[in-house]
């Protein structure tokens, strides 16, 4: 087995892109991001569309969430690749007024789908894969977390910040599913968790925002 990972690594180091990945860590969450705006963009249109053929309220608020979550993340690429990297504490606060305005799209997604009683059940096998991806992305959340700890990047703070938003996001919608999926609780008490978790997961989002625009004078990052 050893072998055979190292065998991996070694051919995927003899490319540009596999080498930088392996061993740059800013390369490799800007790369990350990347690929999580991609899914994000194919996510946007889809609730769009869903929302333009249903006439759903709560698919057009999802696709206004994921339109503005990709523009975060378009933002944080192009300002790698496109500029000279003089001023990452623009970028930051430009994505910390972005998730401010994220948490108001949210509060009122969280508002209508809690009013309305609105939610998807899924069958067994679809809510398996949405968990194992939401907790993907909660395993890397974490590693991200540890790992940009180390560096003095405004860049890569705000990138980790747009992912613990999103891994935020994720989990109560993941709630909100498993809950009308899975029989087990009434219908009061999965009200209240919903509000809970939802009110939750606004206020972080409106904290990143707001630390993010507000909060970099305290900072000393180079």
């Amino acid at each position: 087995m050893n072998k055979i990972k190292k065998n991996v690594i070694s051919k995927i180091e003899k490319t540009q892109i596999g080498n930088r990945a392996l061993h740059n860590v800013r390369y490799r969450t800007v790369f990350i991001a990347f690929i999580s705006l991609i899914i994000n963009i194919a996510y946007a249109f889809y609730n769009g569309i869903l929302g333009i053929m249903y006439a759903s309220v709560w698919f057009l608020a999802m696709f206004a969430y994921y339109t503005l979550l990709s523009v975060m993340r378009f933002s944080a690429v192009l300002y790698e690749y496109k500029t000279k990297k003089h001023n990452e504490k623009f970028i930051m606060r430009f994505i910390g007024v972005m998730l401010i305005i994220m948490s108001l799209v949210l509060s009122a997604s969280v508002y209508y789908s809690i009013v309305n009683d609105v939610a998807n059940k899924n069958n067994e096998i679809v809510m398996i894969t949405i968990a194992t991806y939401t907790f993907y992305k909660i395993i890397m959340a974490i590693i991200n977390l540890a790992k940009i700890k180390k560096y003095k990047s405004f860049l890569l703070i705000t990138i980790r910040n747009i992912a613990l938003a999103d891994v935020a996001v994720s989990i109560f919608s993941l709630q909100r599913s498993m809950l009308v999926s899975f029989e087990g609780m009434t219908s009061e008490n999965i009200r209240i968790m919903n509000i809970c978790t939802g009110s939750g997961v606004c206020l972080l989002v409106l904290v990143l925002g707001i630390i993010m625009s507000v909060g970099l004078n305290k900072k000393n990052i180079n």
